[in-house]
C-alpha cells in the first residue's frame, strides 16, 4: 500500500503532528532560540511517511537547489518569489528573535503572563504565523508549519496550544490567512484572540 498523500488527513500525518508538538514543548521549556532551520526540520517531520509530489520538496526552501523556480499560490495569491525567499526568511528570523528576546525578559520562565502580556504574546504568535504564510517558503506544508510557529511561541510563554494543527481552525482563520498572504497580518491577531478565547471557554471557568 502506498503512503498517504501529504495533503491527506491521515493517521500518519496526525501522528507526525502529535510527535512534533511534544518536541516543541521541550524546546519551549528550554526557551531555545527560534530559527528557520527549526522550521525546516518541522516540515521534514510533518512529511514523514507521507507521499510528496517530489522528494526534493521535503526539507527544502523555495529558491534553494532544485526549487529555484518553484512558485506557490493560494487562491491565486502568490507567496514571495522563489529567488527572494532566502532574504525574506533571514528578515523573518531576525525579527522573530528580536521579539522573543523582548518577551523572554517581559515574561520570565515559569511566570504566569498577565492580560497585557498575553495580548503581546498573541500578537507575536499572529505575526509569526502571518509572515510565514506570506512568504510561503515551502512547496507544501506552509500552513501547518505556520501553526506550529504560533503554538511554539504560545507554549514558550505559558499559553496553551490554541491554534489547531489539523483540521485548520474555523471562524475567521481562513480569511485572515488570505489577508496575511497579501501582507496584512492584523486580521490574524483578531482571529487568534478569538481562537484563544474559544479554547479557554471549552476548558471551563476554572482554567
Amino acid at each position: 500500500m502506498p503512503p498517504p498523500d501529504w495533503d491527506a488527513d491521515s493517521p500518519e500525518l496526525r501522528r507526525n503532528l502529535v510527535g512534533l508538538l511534544q518536541s516543541i514543548k521541550q524546546d519551549a521549556r528550554q526557551r531555545k532560540q527560534p530559527t528557520v532551520e527549526t522550521a525546516r526540520l518541522w516540515q521534514v517531520e510533518i512529511m514523514r511517511d507521507l507521499q510528496a509530489d517530489d522528494p526534493k520538496y521535503v526539507g527544502t526552501f523555495r529558491g534553494e537547489a532544485g526549487l529555484e523556480n518553484i512558485q506557490v499560490h493560494v487562491n491565486g495569491i502568490f507567496g514571495v518569489a522563489a529567488p527572494e525567499v532566502a532574504d525574506a526568511l533571514g528578515e523573518f528570523e531576525r525579527r522573530l528573535q528580536s521579539a522573543v528576546a523582548y518577551l523572554d525578559n517581559l515574561v520570565p520562565f515559569g511566570a504566569e503572563p498577565n492580560a497585557d502580556q498575553i495580548a503581546v504574546i498573541v500578537e507575536i504568535c499572529a505575526w509569526a504565523h502571518a509572515e510565514w504564510v506570506r512568504i510561503h517558503p515551502f512547496a507544501n506544508g506552509n500552513g501547518r508549519t505556520a501553526r506550529l510557529w504560533a503554538n511554539s511561541l504560545a507554549l514558550r510563554y505559558g499559553l496553551p496550544t490554541f491554534v489547531g494543527l489539523r483540521p485548520r481552525p474555523e471562524g475567521d482563520y481562513a480569511s485572515a490567512s488570505e489577508k496575511a498572504m497579501r501582507g496584512d497580518w492584523e486580521p490574524t491577531v483578531a482571529a487568534f484572540h478569538q481562537l484563544l478565547d474559544d479554547f479557554l471557554k471549552e476548558l471551563g471557568p476554572d482554567t
